[in-house]
């Protein structure tokens, strides 16, 4: 049997991935942004596109994650939110959220984050104020939460770039789907 290795802390996660420069990732970030308003025209249709790439971007973020922060299986949606507020966010954005508004049944809270390095240098014009500038981390959540047996939704509830106080997504565990196997073991 292998010997157990523990967790690593968000900051050692952070240590260990290669990084860009974080002005240049904001940067080309809103480039990116600003290119689907220009083709797409309807703020609807950029959040819509936003969430999916980052559903696209979760899917394979999760593999990176759980192969480098020797975090072993969760037991329930609120570890597993706790490790995504502590270790998902640290590693990857090199900031960490707060988990709370918990319902009574464990499966529906917020992260809240006070700082978000998507936003640096963003300010929204008038005829953008429909648009949900981070919707991509809404989908990168949705995602790495698919790729391990949880469908969610998540929407945001307040926004900095609105004029709230800090950043937060409402994230509701709809359905935990079972783990298949694709082979049955021969006894």
């Amino acid at each position: 049997m292998p010997p157990l290795t523990t967790p690593k802390s968000g900051d050692a996660l952070f240590a260990s991935v290669e990084r860009v420069n974080a002005e240049l990732f904001t940067l080309t970030y809103g480039a990116i942004v600003r290119q689907l308003l220009t083709d797409l025209e309807e703020v609807e249709e950029v959040n819509k596109q936003l969430d999916q790439m980052g559903y696209n971007i979760g899917t394979r973020l999760v593999d990176e994650f759980l192969a480098k922060s020797n975090v072993s299986t969760c037991v329930d949606f609120k570890e597993t939110a706790d490790t995504i507020a502590k270790l998902g966010f640290k590693m990857f954005l090199g900031v960490t959220a707060t988990v709370t508004n918990w319902d009574a049944e464990g499966t529906t809270c917020s992260f809240v984050l006070e700082d978000n390095p998507l936003v640096d240098f963003v300010e929204l014009p008038d005829t953008c104020q429909g648009l949900q500038y981070c919707n991509v981390l809404s989908g990168v959540i949705r995602g790495a939460l698919e790729m391990v047996s949880m469908k969610t939704e998540v929407t945001w509830v307040r926004d900095m770039l609105r004029g709230d106080d800090a950043y937060e997504m409402r994230v509701k565990l709809t359905k935990q789907v079972p783990e298949e196997y694709p082979y049955k073991d021969d006894d």
